[in-house]
């Protein structure tokens, strides 16, 4: 399966250009101010796009997912919506959350510890493909600081995926860091679209599994 990932589009998917491929994963933010207007437009973009099969999860700008989830979901009618939820496509199994450590109250957000070892817990263990909306700590999570890049991924998640790693897992949310890390017989893949000033200049990644 031809897999193509995008992630942090923030309301500029049409600026996208998206290789053809049999399955296009959406790791989060995927709209402007988080609208159910701006998902109803996304919505029409998926609808023009030729892969078989999309797969979106929510990001902490997704504001519609959160506040209007059921709204949300009626209008999300060109994609398979993961939250805390799994999949199965052509004899893969997928499973996506929207989570990511607290940060400025944005949505989908969790405390760090606990809460956020909660979500991560749900992950089934023989699992192809994870999808988050933010990485796990210490794997493409680093922005730079005054003194130094500094890593914001998630403690919990990186203690879940070390113990049951799939075989792939994408995600997004730290601009900076986009790109891809083999750890073990996993591959990291952070997608964002967009860069750290916000421009959506990153290429979609193509993957085969």
């Amino acid at each position: 399966m031809k897999i193509v990932c995008i992630s942090d589009t923030h309301g500029m998917h049409r600026q996208v250009k998206v290789p053809d491929g049999d399955l296009l994963i959406h790791a989060g933010d995927c709209l402007g101010q988080g609208t159910l207007d701006d998902l109803e437009d996304l919505n029409d973009w998926f609808g023009s796009l030729p892969h078989r099969h999309k797969i979106l999860i929510a990001g902490n700008h997704d504001w519609c997912f959160q506040d209007e989830p059921e709204e949300s979901r009626v209008l999300l009618t060109h994609a398979h919506y993961l939250q805390d939820s799994g999949l199965e496509l052509e004899g893969l199994n997928f499973w996506g959350s929207p989570w990511t450590p607290v940060f400025f109250n944005w949505a989908f957000n969790l405390e760090r510890g606990p809460e956020l070892a909660e979500r991560w817990e749900r992950i089934p263990e023989k699992l192809d493909v994870l999808i988050t909306h933010g990485p796990a700590a210490g794997i493409l999570d680093t922005v730079p600081s005054g003194t130094g890049d500094i890593s914001v991924g998630c403690e919990e998640l990186a203690r879940v995926l070390e113990s049951r790693p799939p075989r792939l897992h994408i995600f997004g949310h730290i601009h900076e860091s986009y790109g891809q890390k083999q750890v073990g017989n996993c591959l990291h893949v952070n997608a964002s679209t967009c860069t750290g000033s916000y421009k959506p200049l990153n290429l979609p990644v193509v993957l085969d599994l």
